[in-house]
């Protein structure tokens, strides 16, 4: 038996993937830090004791019952019929600047309903909606 000494290899270091991870991080770390930009122009805004407070108008209020008949404002409407709705909106529109326009719809009214006063509305220019629902007390959350 020959017990000799071996030679033993030098182990290379590659550094060629820890200069990549390491110009990597330096992206990242470019990417997400946020720098503070100062403004170059000074402003200093004025200053008020009170505020204005501007008198809301009465909403236009569309009711859509379970049958799908309209009501504008309290007042039933002959019919069902497009043409009558946008009539009745044009007229309880007129008398008041930039209206914000109800419609409170049954739950199980009828879905073309809703959507025809909103094409109406969107005719007669009434881009203000809303959609008011009322809270249920016992939902689980």
């Amino acid at each position: 038996m020959k017990f000799g000494l071996r030679q033993r290899e030098e182990p290379d270091v590659i550094i060629t993937p820890l200069i990549d991870i390491v110009f990597l991080l330096l992206i990242f770390f470019m990417v997400s830090t946020t720098f503070q930009r100062d403004s170059a122009l000074t402003i200093e805004l004025p200053e008020a004791t009170s505020q204005t407070i501007a008198k809301q108008e009465q909403p236009l209020e569309v009711v859509v019952d379970l049958a799908g008949s309209y009501f504008v404002d309290g007042t039933a409407l002959a019919d069902t019929n497009m043409f009558t709705l946008k009539e009745a909106l044009a007229t309880a529109a007129k008398t008041r600047t930039n209206p914000q326009l109800m419609i409170l719809a049954d739950a199980k009214a009828p879905y073309q309903s809703v959507i025809t006063i909103m094409d109406v509305a969107r005719q007669l220019g009434l881009v203000n909606l809303s959609f008011p629902t009322r809270l249920i007390e016992d939902a689980e959350p």
